[in-house]
């Protein structure tokens, strides 16, 4: 059970890392950047914790808990903030990162 939900968390951190990126790339090639600086920083924030909670649950981290339970905010607070716009790409994102907070609050609990 335990490996399966390691396995699930690390897929949905994968998966958020991608559309974090995609959305952070097209988020540069909107019409007005400036409007969308929040969801830029957020992408790479939120790219970046959940390479670190993959490495965490890849290597066995005495840290995974607390990792997996930041990784969970960061991916919420950057979902939320995807979700107010319209484009694609950040509806897309705002997806993928409410299923990986949702993964690893699992692993943090």
């Amino acid at each position: 059970m335990e490996n399966q939900q390691y396995q699930d968390c690390i897929q949905a951190c994968i998966e958020c890392i991608e559309a974090c990126n995609v959305c952070f790339d097209s988020c540069l090639k909107e019409e007005n950047v400036k409007m969308m600086a929040e969801c830029i920083r957020l992408d790479r924030e939120c790219a970046e914790i959940c390479g670190m909670a993959v490495t965490a649950m890849q290597t066995n981290s005495h840290f995974v808990k607390k990792i997996c339970g930041l990784c969970a905010e960061i991916c919420e607070t950057c979902g939320n903030e995807c979700k107010q716009h319209d484009h694609d790409h950040c509806q897309r994102c705002a997806d993928a990162c409410f299923k990986c907070a949702e993964a690893c609050r699992n692993m943090a609990s």
